[in-house]
């Protein structure tokens, strides 16, 4: 093996441990005040499907990679123009259908109480994007919003991290070589089990899929995300 692959390997041995850079919340301090989420209902592009459940996905954002353009955003001044850090974040469970469609906007969605908001701020770090889980995927599993979040925050604390600052400093790192570090960082997962996403060669997600049981599985072949030869850049953040 050359000098550079023994470097490369030894490299992603390191990153495959998680550590603090993996955290999902580095740190978090909720304000006093939070705002209120708009309402979020269905639309004609986004039309509620009252379909069965076949699975499901965890979503998990690279919060460094959306903030990247985001710090002067007041609506995203909570997660990206405050002094809260946050590594991963819980974009949201998603109850997923057979085939290419999903259940959506199952039941009409009441404003989340405040208390529900604070609650899941440190995992979801915007009240509207904790509303539009709710309304368009919560309400398709189950007709108490504390259910919901309290499964789907669970679900995001068992997942561990690589080290995503060692793996962001790889040269020519792979979408391959990135999923083998998460994956090792989960024992019991398999790079067959989650898919990455990205634009411009960016991370930007992680899809774990879940079968019915909410236990990890193999992802569907519909379920697309970038290929494992593609390069993948990773954002650290300021």
């Amino acid at each position: 093996m050359k000098a550079h692959d023994l470097a490369l390997a030894a490299a992603l041995i390191g990153a495959a441990l998680p550590g603090a850079a993996g955290a999902q919340a580095i740190s978090c301090a909720i304000p006093r005040h939070v705002a209120r989420p708009l309402p979020d209902n269905p639309t004609p592009s986004q039309p509620q499907r009252n379909l069965a459940i076949g699975s499901y996905t965890l979503a998990l954002t690279w919060s460094p990679e959306y903030c990247r353009t985001r710090q002067n955003s007041t609506e995203d001044r909570f997660q990206c123009g405050s002094g809260n850090r946050f590594g991963f974040t819980l974009h949201g469970l998603w109850p997923d259908g057979y085939g290419g469609k999903w259940p959506q906007y199952c039941r009409p969605a009441r404003i989340l109480p405040q208390s529900t908001i604070r609650a899941n701020l440190c995992a979801t770090p915007s009240a509207q994007l904790i509303q539009h889980e709710w309304a368009k995927h919560g309400t398709c599993m189950t007709t108490r919003p504390e259910t919901y979040f309290a499964e789907a925050r669970a679900h995001y604390a068992k997942i561990r991290y690589p080290d995503m600052d060692a793996l962001s400093r790889l040269p020519n790192l792979t979408v391959a070589q990135f999923a083998h570090a998460f994956a090792a960082a989960n024992p019991g997962l398999t790079t067959a089990m989650f898919r990455v996403t990205g634009a411009r060669g960016w991370l930007d997600e992680v899809w774990i899929c879940m079968n019915r049981q909410r236990k990890w599985t193999r992802c569907p072949t519909h379920q697309k995300g970038l290929a494992d030869s593609a390069r993948l850049k990773i954002w650290r953040g300021r």
